[in-house]
């Protein structure tokens, strides 16, 4: 199992730092007993210049906001007060290249009724890539994301990602890295934390938003596409049209920027290193870390 924390490890909680070890929190949460909670996963990075840096902060603290108040969590927090409590954190405890977990629940509460009040902590600890640096071999779910009007699908729910445990768990017992899930509807959705874009002659394609998480990393890698004139379009997607693909991969701030092997049985042609799919890698890693990574794919200079 993975060690987050140690004996020195500190963590914000409703407004002070305390040490990990001795941290509490009611067992008679309603988030605890009803997975009635929201949450966020950040990265930081240590940059070229040695500064550490949260990528992309105030955005992932505003979808902390917008997701409780979907949920009717009260919620009464400053996203750059917490980011400034987040930058103390991570130097309080020596981290540069962390992940880090803000987390709003609820207190004690065994009916369905809505609280008047919510709690906040914020973690940090050291994590890889989420699903490693190798391309992947992933396998089509018997699980489908749940039904967007069944769901605020749109906020970052901890109940949600029962769904997505399910799934990775049934891929991973299966022999494969990890899992694709399907909309309602038979359609492409996502993978269990990540959102999925295609590749096909030199252009790219991506769900379209109604039944997936709009992810923070998804709209960087729109905005890198629109950087470097790579055509992108946002549809509803096939199984059959994706097995059809040159490249696939994965993206999301836990997993970055991560290319497929294949999907079931299924092995995508197009070399990783040749593809548009990897000018992407190398742009996001750029952009999150200022660290210089070759963003032309060999064989398609000119």
């Amino acid at each position: 199992m993975a060690n987050y924390y140690t004996e020195h490890t500190v963590l914000w909680l409703n407004g002070s730092f305390v040490k990990a070890t001795e941290a509490k929190m009611d067992l008679y949460s309603q988030s605890l007993h009803y997975g009635y909670s929201v949450f966020e996963g950040i990265r930081s990075y240590k940059t070229g210049s040695g500064v550490t840096r949260i990528f992309k902060a105030t955005e992932h603290f505003d979808r902390l906001q917008q997701s409780a108040k979907a949920l009717n969590l009260p919620y009464h927090w400053n996203t750059a007060d917490l980011v400034a409590i987040t930058y103390e954190l991570l130097q309080r405890n020596n981290l540069q290249d962390a992940y880090i977990r803000p987390v709003v629940y609820a207190p004690a509460n065994m009916s369905f009724a809505e609280n008047k009040e919510s709690f906040l902590f914020i973690e940090a600890w050291e994590m890889q890539p989420f699903l490693g640096d190798k391309l992947l071999s992933v396998m089509t779910s018997s699980f489908q994301r749940p039904n967007p009007k069944g769901f605020k699908i749109t906020a970052k729910a901890a109940g949600h990602y029962v769904n997505s445990i399910l799934a990775s768990q049934e891929a991973k017992a299966a022999g494969f890295d990890e899992a694709l899930l399907t909309d309602m509807y038979g359609f492409v959705a996502e993978g269990p934390g990540a959102n999925i874009f295609y590749e096909k002659d030199g252009q790219l394609f991506t769900p379209s938003t109604g039944n997936i998480l709009p992810g923070i990393t998804r709209a960087t890698v729109i905005e890198l596409c629109n950087d470097f004139g790579i055509k992108l379009w946002e549809k509803q997607i096939t199984l059959e049209e994706l097995k059809k693909a040159d490249a696939v991969f994965y993206c999301g701030t836990a997993a970055e920027v991560v290319g497929w092997k294949n999907l079931d049985d299924t092995f995508f042609p197009m070399p990783w290193e040749r593809s548009v799919s990897k000018i992407i890698q190398d742009a996001y890693k750029f952009k999150v870390t200022e660290k210089a990574y070759r963003t032309e794919p060999a064989g398609l200079a000119g």
